[in-house]
């Protein structure tokens, strides 16, 4: 079976423990991205013939919440803080050299697969501001010229 099959069955096997209840819609979400990372467009497809609801419907709920993505994360994940300390300070100057660097834009992942991004609200380290997160691991007082070594550490 290729890994597109593989993946097929993963959501059938996913759906085959909710009822067919439009109630379920967010915890079977939950689940399809906890396995896949994402909420893939064939995972959108059978989960509307599941419930007997549009595709349209369940993108307006998985859009409305920021715990659902649609594109397959990267190997790395890189967020940049734009709370109002990290604005201050910079982020969105660094939050604009992520995407010049990346060429990716918020949501997005590179091409090849190495990083994905994203803008957030607060990574709670606003004393240490302007601060990215790369994985689990969060880096402070962070200016454009360390963001490119930064990134390079990352395979």
């Amino acid at each position: 079976m290729g890994k597109r099959g593989a993946k097929k069955k993963d959501i059938s096997n996913i759906l085959s423990g909710f009822r067919d209840d439009e109630g379920n819609l967010i915890p079977i979400l939950q689940k399809i991205q906890k396995k896949l990372g994402f909420i893939s467009e064939d995972s959108v497809r059978q989960t509307a013939r599941y419930l007997r609801i549009s595709e349209n419907q369940i993108f307006g709920v998985a859009s409305f919440y920021s715990q659902f993505r649609f594109n397959e994360p990267g190997r790395n994940s890189i967020k940049v803080c734009l709370g109002t300390a990290c604005h201050v300070q910079g982020g969105q100057i660094l939050s604009e050299a992520v995407e010049r660097d990346l060429g990716i834009l918020p949501g997005q992942t590179t091409e090849d697969m190495r990083y994905d991004y994203e803008q957030v609200a607060c990574l709670g380290c606003c004393a240490l501001a302007p601060v990215i997160q790369i994985n689990d691991d969060i880096y402070s007082r962070m200016t454009v010229i360390r963001l490119k070594e930064t990134m390079d550490k990352y395979e």
